[in-house]
């Protein structure tokens, strides 16, 4: 073998280490957004007075999670994150595999400061979930939404869970006065889907047809949904 086939071969292993490098890399990231769906999800919900109400939780027909969203501003705010979604079977009443959804948006108002927060939208109805699934979903546009009551119990706020398409609890780790999520975009995150199912999946095709192999790292997150949701 010459020297020079020696650095080829030598050259074409290093092309094909990092490209699988990449390849676990970018399987990881989707594996962590799961992951850390789930911690926020059990954190939120084993603090009593920010736990979503298990009445809330009964009626659930979808839960989106956005860990870390990150806000900030000066009079106009901004704010981007990635979570995931999971739907309820309308039948069997069991969650569907995750897929994958980014938020983007900006919101004018008095505010300044900065701040990263937890936020888990609760749909109350199926419309609300086709919607959502669409190319682009807005926040307060075209679905009502509204805080979500919070504590073990939701009695006072039965009304307002009827009304509301969607219901929004939010985790604060940060400073930030007069900032809200209404107005921001939520669209399918394509690219995620495909690279954690390993093929072209749209939301709807994961989370309504079931299409695509279930990792074995949705396990917790489903595990945890069917939990609270009993």
């Amino acid at each position: 073998m010459t020297m020079r086939n020696v650095v080829l071969g030598i050259a074409l292993s290093l092309i094909a280490t990092g490209a699988g490098s990449t390849v676990r890399a970018e399987g990881t990231d989707e594996e962590q957004r799961v992951l850390a769906a789930t911690t926020v999800l059990n954190e939120m919900m084993a603090t009593s007075h920010q736990a979503i109400p298990a009445d809330v939780l009964a009626k659930a027909e979808a839960i989106a999670i956005f860990p870390g969203v990150k806000k900030g501003g000066f009079i106009v705010g901004g704010q981007w994150g990635r979570g995931v979604i999971s739907v309820r079977d309308a039948e069997t009443r069991t969650w569907s595999s995750p897929a994958f959804l980014t938020l983007t948006g900006g919101s004018v108002g008095w505010q300044i400061g900065g701040e990263e927060i937890d936020l888990i939208l609760v749909v109350t109805n199926r419309k609300g979930i086709e919607r959502l699934l669409s190319n682009e979903f807005k926040v307060g546009g075209q679905l009502s939404a509204a805080a979500g009551p919070v504590g073990r119990t939701a009695e006072a706020s039965t009304d307002l869970s009827l009304r509301a398409e969607i219901l929004s609890y939010s985790r604060s780790r940060g400073l930030f006065a007069g900032a809200t999520v209404n107005g921001s975009s939520i669209k399918e995150d394509l690219d995620a889907n495909t690279r954690f199912y390993g093929s072209a999946l749209s939301s709807e095709d994961i989370v309504l047809e079931k299409a695509g192999r279930s990792p074995d790292s949705v396990d917790a997150l489903k595990t945890a949904l069917a939990g609270y949701t009993r």
